[in-house]
């Protein structure tokens, strides 16, 4: 009799215990979002107008809204009398005028040789960046259509026409812009590195006839034709009338605020 009984609380304790096993994974809390994980995606801080943006190589739209997150591999669109303001890993600040769109490629993603790399591509339109310095190890660029700009501690802006046209503007620091980020040139203030005739070089790029690669220090601009060749260097002043737009002025007072 005791030993049937004994029997009987035994099976219910193991049923039990082999309920809670099965039940608890269920519940299992999830793990903590790290600082890393947070690093790795923009905020958008600031939205006038119609803002959208979308998946790479996906047709759906979604709408931007104030502290959305934006993540590599998106595409974010400015319309008519719209801009936006992305603050990047609580330090880069990157802000799109009306009728503007880039691509996400990369924010701060490790690569093989422990790089940190981010990737913003300017389609179209016209782009203002505020750049912290950045470690050896970290590499941020932006490309257009025709050439890169690779960033460090640097204010610019950079725009691309319906010509694709390419322009940079720095304002503070230097930027290395170049239409051979894959190849060794080496950087000049002066005039584009020649190369001897047509080669072939690696990726769908087409064979040009010169590759060159220019640092663009403060107060300097350059225009990049849509065959990817140089087609204006030279200083500009904040006197300019192209300084004087509203675009400018609006960024200057953003810079100010955020300092």
């Amino acid at each position: 009799m005791h030993l049937c009984r004994s029997s009987f609380y035994l099976s219910h304790v193991v049923t039990i215990l082999l309920t809670c096993n099965l039940i608890l994974p269920l519940f299992k809390p999830q793990a903590a979002v790290t600082q890393e994980q947070k690093d790795n995606k923009g905020l958008v801080t600031f939205v006038e107008g119609a803002v959208k943006k979308q998946k790479l190589q996906q047709e759906d739209w979604a709408t931007v809204i104030k502290n959305s997150e934006v993540t590599g591999g998106e595409r974010v669109r400015t319309f008519r009398a719209s801009r936006a303001e992305l603050e990047l890993a609580r330090l880069d600040r990157i802000r799109m005028a009306p009728q503007t769109v880039i691509d996400v490629l990369k924010l701060y993603e490790e690569t093989k040789e422990q790089v940190i790399e981010s990737q913003i591509n300017l389609q179209s339109g016209d782009l203002w960046a505020n750049v912290s310095k950045k470690p050896a190890n970290m590499k941020f660029s932006i490309g257009t259509p025709v050439a890169v700009a690779a960033i460090t501690g640097t204010i610019f802006r950079m725009s691309v026409g319906d010509d694709s046209l390419a322009m940079l503007k720095v304002y503070n620091g230097e930027v290395v812009m170049t239409n051979a980020p894959e190849s060794q040139v080496t950087p000049t203030i002066i005039k584009p590195t020649q190369v001897p005739g047509p080669h072939e070089v690696p990726g769908p790029r087409e064979v040009s006839l010169e590759e060159w690669a220019i640092i663009v220090k403060s107060m300097q601009q350059i225009k990049i034709d849509k065959r990817g060749q140089v087609a204006y260097q030279g200083n500009f002043a904040q006197n300019d009338q192209d300084e004087q737009t509203d675009w400018v002025l609006w960024n200057q007072v953003r810079d100010s605020a955020n300092k």
